[in-house]
């Protein structure tokens, strides 16, 4: 008897569908894009929203009241405007601002002028020597930033290293005739101990976004010009100077923003002659306790940075634009 095995084929499963190459491209592109956004809804929109609500707010011993009442099927909105009204009536806050952004202006010109030489040499230097550059010019970073602000009143002091230097190479006399002193050996409350402490704050976030920028420019452009008969000072302002527009930008953008709303700076090394805006944010907050208007205050602030700023980035958009 002969028994016959007979074997059971298993169907053979259907292909699983694969994500193409296109979408797992997108769903990347979307990822790297949504996290700056969701971190600009979370840590600035948000903020900035409850900043707004509480400047349009009353304001009751100990809390705000609503925006939105509803009584009787009536559906309320309560806006207080006074305190934007107040803004524009009261000249401290006018001067406050002005002195805000022109101090702010100043420092990031000194700035420039400062940085813009020192990151030129560092990417000029050889491969050797840049990492120690770049580590001396994050090296303040590893003392708190008060102790160094701090630090300045004593140098600035009558007596102090500075005002010996300065008197001993004649440059006090010029610091009075420009009204940055009123008297020599008078270096501290002063707009030169200002902008001075602002300056040496603020110089490496304007060192390094240069020296990123600069690094990575082609030198056989430079190479190239020279062949063609353009002087070394002819190329730096023709080719170095409009390839490092976007490094000079960013620079500018991370020192101006902060100084316009320092307030430890004007605290320990101004005076009387440089309130800036965060001087009067600290009072209206803490001396008068009138948080609605230190709000309204602080949104009259923003929306100072980010109105310009974003008209900056549309011209700018529509410049490459037109360059392509």
């Amino acid at each position: 008897m002969q028994s016959t095995l007979k074997t059971t084929q298993r169907p053979t499963p259907m292909p699983t569908p694969k994500r193409t190459l296109g979408a797992r491209l997108r769903s990347g592109q979307a990822l790297v894009i949504g996290l700056p956004y969701a971190w600009l809804l979370v840590f600035f929109l948000l903020p900035f929203l409850i900043v707004m609500k509480i400047s349009v707010s009353e304001m009751d011993v100990a809390h705000f009241q609503d925006l939105f009442t509803w009584s009787d099927g009536v559906l309320q909105l309560r806006l207080k405007l006074s305190n934007y009204l107040f803004i524009t009536e009261d000249d401290l806050y006018f001067k406050t601002y002005l002195n805000s952004l022109k101090y702010a202006a100043i420092t990031t010109l000194l700035c420039l002028l400062v940085g813009y030489p020192f990151s030129y040499y560092m990417a000029r230097a050889g491969k050797a020597l840049q990492p120690a550059l770049v580590m001396l010019v994050m090296l303040p970073f590893w003392t708190s930033f008060l102790l160094r602000v701090y630090a300045w009143k004593g140098l600035l002091s009558e007596g102090g290293w500075v005002a010996g230097w300065l008197s001993a190479l004649g440059v006090e006399p010029l610091l009075v005739q420009l009204g940055l002193i009123p008297a020599q050996g008078q270096l501290m409350n002063t707009p030169f101990s200002l902008v001075l402490g602002m300056v040496y704050t603020y110089l490496p976030f304007m060192v390094l976004p240069l020296f990123a920028n600069l690094s990575k420019m082609d030198l056989r452009l430079l190479e190239a010009a020279a062949d063609l008969g353009a002087s070394p000072w002819s190329a730096f302002w023709r080719i170095t100077v409009p390839l490092s527009v976007s490094g000079i930008v960013a620079g500018s953008m991370l020192v101006f923003i902060p100084c316009v709303g320092e307030f430890v700076i004007p605290e320990l090394l101004g005076g009387p002659s440089t309130l800036m805006i965060g001087r009067v944010l600290w009072d209206e907050f803490f001396s008068n306790n009138d948080w609605p208007m230190a709000s309204s205050v602080a949104v009259v602030m923003i929306l100072l940075i980010i109105v310009p700023l974003a008209w900056f980035n549309q011209v700018q958009a529509k410049a490459q634009e037109g360059a392509q």
